[in-house]
């Protein structure tokens, strides 16, 4: 199996992680950058997360644009993924979804901010992207480059976007990384918002941060040792 083809079917494996974590539901997406040409990226073709198969796989160019057109349809969100990937080199997988743990730190003044070991992948700072800052009234959705470059350029050297009203975006520099920041964050927000509600709350500090992705990133093992608990509970054993 070429290295583009273990990356297509671990691209499949993505999708139905995050469906099986409940991250996404009917709607959502996930990509990853393509390992031999980093001006594409892959990205199924417009489907629920749950149902993506190997031939759903599409590739596309840094425009949004899906090459090789055959009729299918693209994300309308795609571009969320295109101008990630234009703008920030260093990232390799990208999720975007509307999980609903994380929508009131979007909403309210309140940041989200790490409170235990393995959520520290979100990072120390989480921006909250607004469209209608630059772009006014919209439907909120990401529909061109645009709206792309302009949540990119908040995210920044994050690990992870915030869009009011919508949902988030997270970008790292793997696949497999994104795919468990994307399930921690929900995790993250689901825990700080109970312990706010008993009171003062304790957050990992900034070299707490720093140790611990710093070691996440180069944890091989620990990312095999995820990835295939995360797969097998999701049913992906035959993929």
């Amino acid at each position: 199996m070429s290295e583009l083809e273990e990356l297509s079917r671990d691209l499949v494996i993505a999708n139905r992680i995050l469906a099986h974590q409940g991250v996404v539901d009917g709607y959502g997406h996930v990509s990853v950058r393509h390992p031999d040409n980093p001006e594409r990226f892959l990205l199924s073709r417009s489907r629920s997360p749950e149902l993506v198969e190997r031939d759903d796989i599409r590739e596309f160019d840094l425009a949004g644009d899906m090459i090789d057109p055959d009729g299918s349809s693209g994300y309308l969100e795609r571009f969320i993924h295109a101008a990630v990937f234009e703008l920030h080199p260093e990232v390799h997988g990208c999720v975007h979804s509307h999980a609903e743990a994380l929508l009131p730190f979007g909403i309210t003044p309140v940041p989200l901010k790490p409170v235990f070991h393995n959520a520290s992948r979100i990072g120390k700072e989480v921006p909250v992207w607004d469209i209608r800052d630059r772009f006014g009234d919209t439907d909120m959705l990401v529909v061109n480059m645009d709206h792309g470059r302009d949540l990119a350029e908040t995210l920044g050297d994050n690990r992870l976007v915030l869009m009011r009203g919508h949902g988030l975006t997270v970008a790292t520099e793997s696949l497999y990384t994104a795919v468990t920041t994307a399930i921690y964050a929900v995790v993250n927000a689901r825990v700080q918002s109970t312990a706010m509600q008993m009171g003062e709350v304790t957050f990992l500090s900034e070299g707490e941060i720093d140790a611990a992705i710093g070691k996440a990133k180069s944890a091989t093992l620990g990312h095999k040792r995820i990835w295939e608990y995360l797969s097998r509970r999701a049913n992906c054993e035959g993929l």
